[in-house]
């Protein structure tokens, strides 16, 4: 029960929607703004950069948080990983925006900070590297989130690898679906980069 208790707050901590909060608060409506994504990338188009390092990181914490609980309350690392997920698909599929949401890259970065920091890292590195060579947010999120589960095959621990395996292969799941329109868009070469205006 306990665990259940866990996993159902994960998914209520990952529902709140910070790009929307932020954006409200400054008098804009973020689901007409842009590609109506409430994630940074879209605040960063809609509002700037303070508004997105904003939603960027209350994106990230509630990844982190909720992982962090787990470790703090001893649960077992697949327990912590499934409340890491529950987070993600909190912020994918929000109870606060009728099971709407954003794409749950930030969310998963900050689940990855804490559950497996060195393959966080390393995704984090891919992910820029990527953007700083095209400019393309959506194809760093794509192509760093792909190679998860081998990097975490490679570099993780014996002990609690196979599990991560499957957590980081879930993740990349879900990040992969979230992204299928960017990846027609990138295909189509009609994906905006980062700083192109709406």
């Amino acid at each position: 029960m306990r665990i259940i208790l866990l996993i159902i707050f994960a998914f209520i901590l990952g529902s709140i929607p910070f790009g929307v909060i932020v954006a409200k608060v400054r008098g804009v409506d973020l689901k007409r703004i842009g590609s109506g994504n409430i994630g940074a990338t879209n605040v960063l188009r809609a509002l700037g950069k303070g508004s997105a390092a904003i939603t960027l990181l209350g994106d990230m914490l509630k990844g982190t948080v909720a992982v962090a609980i787990g470790m703090y309350l001893s649960v077992e690392p697949v327990y912590e990983g499934l409340m890491g997920l529950s987070a993600i698909f909190g912020h994918n599929f929000s109870i606060f925006l009728r099971f709407k949401g954003g794409k749950g890259v930030a969310t998963s970065l900050g689940v990855l900070l804490i559950y497996s920091p060195q393959i966080a890292i390393l995704t984090l590195i891919i992910w820029l590297v990527v953007v700083l060579v095209t400019r393309y947010s959506s194809l760093g999120a794509i192509v760093s989130f792909a190679l998860l589960p081998l990097n975490v095959f490679i570099f993780e621990t014996p002990e609690v690898k196979k599990i991560k395996i499957i957590i980081s292969a879930v993740i990349t799941l879900l990040i992969l679906l979230r992204h299928i329109g960017n990846i027609e868009r990138l295909i189509k070469g009609t994906e905006r980069k980062i700083g192109e205006q709406s």
